[in-house]
């Protein structure tokens, strides 16, 4: 297990810049072979986003002859999560970084992530996921078609709606969307609210429309995606976290050979330090642009964060089953 990273991330020396380009297909040589990367946000400006595409930056310009990834950001290629699953099955598509909220149908312990409060900040989080228990989640369904390479970073979850919600009791009543992850569905109940599961592209237009009251979210989807622009206000709750797995095909990474994935290998997890440090400051940076807008924020003190997480321990009891002691309680003992 590594060290606490605190000082890291404060000192990355990642530039908050948003150039950086995959390569396209007419790049690739032949006799190399092809990672399709497919992901769903922007490439610029966000953390997933901006680590594909350092990602296939470093393949590109270390694997010549060996191998060439090609990104395929904003849902260019797959939007719905069983699509891209089928797809890499099938070998279209070769590496991806979903959301570790809609990874429970793969491993029940993903939901750890999603426990209401579990997590002080980010660098709890990235601690956390340096763990063995961690890692062995990551490990856990190869079995399945997808072998788990590295935990990224986006931020923790922000509470915003349509309407001031200064306590637990606000919520009632209204429509949030979520990811789809039975743990958001269940603090949604316990609250009295609906919970909508909706894709990620469709929020803006809810939110717009008032098809839906509310949402999630970290301070760098709020801002790259202008929901604050829709909403009353916004609760810095840090409630639980965005984050995502960097998965591969398993056919296709066991078809490597064991250097050339080794190697690939080595190289991720550099990518992967660098870049959840990138994502730490891009957060900062989007919450202080949010808070400039002259969208309310509103910061919670440390008693009603009290009140928050004991209102919602319910939801830990449901879930500690399904999730295993090892998993919660590695996570809280960071």
């Amino acid at each position: 297990m590594l060290p606490r990273i605190l000082a890291s991330l404060l000192a990355c020396t990642v530039a908050l810049s948003w150039e950086g380009a995959a390569a396209n297909e007419a790049e690739c040589t032949f006799g190399e072979k092809v990672i399709r990367f497919s992901h769903v946000t922007t490439p610029v400006g966000h953390p997933k986003g901006r680590a594909a595409a350092a990602l296939a930056e470093r393949v590109n310009a270390e694997f010549q002859g060996d191998l060439c990834m090609i990104v395929h950001p904003n849902a260019e290629l797959y939007s719905d999560n069983e699509e891209l699953w089928a797809a890499m099955r099938r070998g279209d598509v070769q590496m991806a970084a979903p959301s570790l909220a809609k990874l429970s149908g793969f491993a029940k312990g993903f939901q750890v992530f999603d426990l209401p409060f579990m997590f002080r900040d980010m660098i709890h989080v990235i601690d956390f996921t340096y763990s063995d228990p961690a890692q062995d989640l990551l490990k856990s369904f190869d079995d399945k078609g997808l072998t788990g390479l590295a935990y990224w970073m986006n931020g923790m979850r922000q509470l915003s709606a349509n309407r001031p919600l200064a306590g637990p009791g606000d919520i009632r009543g209204l429509t949030f969307r979520i990811q789809g992850s039975p743990v958001e569905r269940a603090y949604y109940d316990l609250l009295g609210a609906t919970a909508q599961k909706m894709a990620f592209s469709e929020v803006y237009g809810a939110l717009e429309s008032g098809a839906i009251d509310g949402q999630e979210n970290s301070w760098s989807n709020i801002y790259t995606k202008k929901f604050y622009t829709q909403q009353h206000s916004i609760n810095e709750t840090n409630h639980s976290v965005i984050a995502y797995a960097l998965v591969v095909s398993t056919d296709f990474w066991q078809a490597l050979d064991p250097d050339l994935s080794a190697r690939l290998d080595r190289v991720i997890q550099e990518v992967t330090h660098e870049y959840n440090g990138f994502a730490f400051q891009l957060d900062e940076v989007n919450r202080a642009k949010v808070i400039e807008s002259d969208t309310p924020v509103r910061r919670i003190r440390a008693d009603e964060i009290r009140d928050w997480r004991e209102t919602l321990l319910p939801v830990w009891d449901k879930f500690a089953a399904e999730i295993g002691d090892d998993l919660i309680s590695a996570a809280s003992a960071n």
